[in-house]
């Protein structure tokens, strides 16, 4: 398994070998035992294979091609829906309409995708996690049909690939590994970690290409902007309150 994970590869390009029912099937289920908070499992996955669904999911994913051209993506939810429905059958009277049970929620929800994205490498697939999956959550759920407590989290993308990229380079862990206690950070210690990012061929274009002048200001200004970043975080939030999380509603109470 190590020598797996050591070896993986973001896969965006996928061939037009079938993926089997049976086999997807099989790898959600064993990802049920992953860990989960108090044995809830709070989460449901929603799978998709029909074109038409998938053309009215594509724009809330950018109709990026990692999506397009993906035999299968996953969407996975927090779902306190059916934990709830549960309760209340059961003559119990949830609480779970806070920030605290989304959370714990989406923690479950993103232990049992890591879980399915490694067991589905080790059997040869490709995966893809989309970010989008937030960014336009409210999208997502109304193409997904979600009831109430039930919220996007992540969506993988699944297929055989039609590719091998090289890996994504990753920093030191010694710049994310802390003993005992949290160890800060000197501004020799950062530039250690970082300054390797631009030196990169593959880096410096971006740069250029945006007319800055350090990869971390492509970051900030263009990939992952302050404005684009309080955007979909007022969608997201405004979602979770109409899904009977208490954020946004909280957020309005406070302005």
């Amino acid at each position: 398994m190590t020598d797996l994970i050591n070896n993986r590869r973001t896969i965006r390009k996928y061939s037009n070998k079938e993926v089997s029912e049976e086999l997807i099937c099989s790898l959600l289920e064993a990802s049920g035992r992953a860990s989960t908070n108090g044995n809830m499992q709070l989460y449901s996955v929603v799978i998709t294979r029909d074109d038409e669904k998938k053309k009215l999911l594509a724009p809330a994913h950018f109709s990026q091609p990692a999506f397009v051209g993906a035999p299968l993506s996953l969407t996975f939810c927090a779902d306190f829906h059916r934990f709830n429905l549960w309760c209340k059958e059961c003559n119990a009277d949830p609480g779970y309409d806070n920030e605290l049970s989304f959370l714990t929620a989406m923690t479950d929800t993103l232990l049992v995708a890591q879980t399915f994205a490694m067991l589905a490498e080790s059997k040869g697939l490709g995966i893809c996690y989309l970010g989008t999956a937030m960014y336009n959550a409210k999208q997502i759920s109304e193409v997904l049909e979600l009831p109430h407590n039930v919220v996007p989290v992540t969506t993988i993308t699944v297929g055989y690939p039609a590719e091998a990229p090289e890996q994504q380079d990753r920093i030191n862990p010694s710049a994310w590994i802390h003993k005992e206690t949290y160890r800060d950070f000197t501004p020799t210690d950062i530039h250690s970690i970082y300054d390797y990012k631009d030196e990169m061929e593959i880096n410096k274009k971006f740069v250029k290409e945006n007319e800055k002048e350090t990869l971390a200001q492509v970051f900030t200004d263009v990939r992952y902007n302050k404005a684009n970043n309080e955007y979909f975080s007022k969608q997201y939030m405004d979602l979770l309150g109409e899904k009977g999380f208490l954020f946004a509603t909280e957020l309005k109470n406070n302005k």
